[in-house]
């Protein structure tokens, strides 16, 4: 164990396939039926997956320490099965030139628990008019090819047919937060009957659907990559469907929190369930759902967002937009899609691995568990049912599961072939 070689035995693949997997250094081995040489660790039970990839995570650092670090956002996204995260960039100062994304690539690495990629910013502090220097950014030591201002939308037509023009000189991707700014001044909540009665201001859902026709179409125009963060309604899913269908390069996300929770949530203005884009209705989480089964969605990504305390707990008014996901994340898409037929493991791999992987262009991520590749595993329990709890490895408390049952729990995670999460006893069988 000491030295990163054993023997992952009688483990199931995604496919179904029982397999014995043999880890040596940071390497896959081998894959196979009884396989010997090393010490023999008992797997019966479990399913072996790609490490998870995150597209879409807030670390807060630099400049936002108290509500995360990258340390703390790194154990917390290893606790969930992910093997690595795209650190968005809004930060302190703003991830908007290669000296700060270099920064977030050195302090990932020193964490050491996961790959932690750093995504620039769009525009220059975030501000919507002026693009920032994607092209220094992507030949930094980082190699930043996805850059977003996501907090904020890139709401001007000509800015954002700019960015899409310069990042497909090198291959990149826009990563938009669609969000018309127009139409969602004081927005609190999903727009609708709920918010009328509680007296808060609605966010319409075409403010979303709005810019994302309008950027399929720029992209369309340029030849450029897209990429649609946080989907939250049927009428995106459609727009989205579309664009597909016409053979726009486009490909969007929905968080695990869209898949499961809805605006009725908000009925006693607990500011634990405020979250831009907000909480949508059961018609939509439903068409999100459909939307992965059928690939109309290419991935799940959590947009983890840790507050601390006192900036949700007060008034919905005045609360922090965002909730914590990453340790939650697989159980939810289980306990979402998996238990209820609406996609198998193979799928559950690809929309949380493969294909995240493959957006944010990290080639050693997302790779077949087979030999050769990078040792990025990550161990479920899928007969496991259990209670979400109070502890984390997030520093911050803004977690909207606590108390609610999910199904399929992560036992290990393993990066580069070091265990750096062992959420339940490791049994030793013995070198074969």
């Amino acid at each position: 164990m000491k030295k990163n070689h054993y023997i992952l035995s009688n483990v199931k693949l995604s496919n179904g396939t029982s397999v014995d997997i043999e880890v040596q250094d940071e390497l896959i081995k081998a894959v196979g039926q009884d396989l010997s040489g090393a010490d023999v660790i008992d797997c019966s039970g479990l399913i072996a997956l790609q490490g998870f990839v995150d597209l879409h995570t807030h670390l807060r650092e630099p400049g936002y320490e108290q509500s995360e670090t990258i340390l703390t956002g790194s154990k917390a996204a290893a606790k969930g099965g992910f093997t690595a995260v795209h650190a968005m960039a809004n930060t302190m100062p703003v991830a908007d030139n290669a000296a700060v994304v270099e920064q977030v690539y050195a302090l990932g690495k020193s964490a050491g628990y996961v790959q932690v990629q750093p995504i620039g910013a769009v525009t220059l502090g975030l501000n919507g008019s002026q693009l920032a220097d994607l092209g220094k950014m992507n030949a930094s030591q980082a190699k930043v090819t996805v850059f977003s201002d996501d907090g904020k939308c890139v709401s001007d037509s000509l800015v954002m047919r700019r960015a899409l023009e310069y990042v497909k000189a090198f291959g990149g991707v826009i990563a938009q937060h669609a969000q018309d700014p127009a139409l969602t001044v004081g927005a609190q909540m999903n727009e609708g009957g709920l918010s009328l009665r509680l007296g808060l201001t609605g966010w319409p859902g075409v403010a979303e659907t709005a810019i994302i026709a309008r950027d399929v179409l720029l992209a369309e125009e340029v030849g450029s990559r897209l990429h649609i963060c946080h989907v939250s309604t049927r009428g995106s899913v459609d727009v989205i469907r579309w664009a597909k269908a016409r053979g726009i390069n486009v490909t969007a996300e929905v968080t695990p929190h869209h898949l499961l929770l809805t605006e009725e949530l908000a009925s006693d203005y607990n500011p634990i369930f405020k979250v831009n884009p907000p909480l949508r209705t059961q018609n939509d989480v439903l068409a999100l759902r459909e939307a992965v089964a059928d690939g109309t969605i290419d991935i799940v990504a959590t947009d983890h967002a840790p507050h601390p305390a006192d900036s949700k707990d007060c008034e919905w008014g005045e609360a922090a937009f965002g909730m914590i996901g990453l340790e939650t994340a697989a159980s939810i898409v289980k306990t979402t899609l998996v238990d209820t037929g609406l996609i198998d493991w193979v799928r559950f791999e690809e929309v949380l691995s493969t294909n995240p992987a493959r957006i944010g262009g990290l080639n050693d991520q997302g790779q077949a568990i087979q030999v050769g590749s990078l040792a990025n595993i990550a161990l479920i329990d899928p007969a496991r049912k259990f209670k979400v709890e109070t502890v984390s490895q997030s520093k911050s408390p803004n977690n909207p599961y606590l108390g609610m049952e999910l199904s399929g729990e992560i036992v290990h995670t393993i990066y580069k072939g070091t265990f750096t999460v062992i959420n339940s006893e490791i049994q030793i069988l013995g070198a074969n």
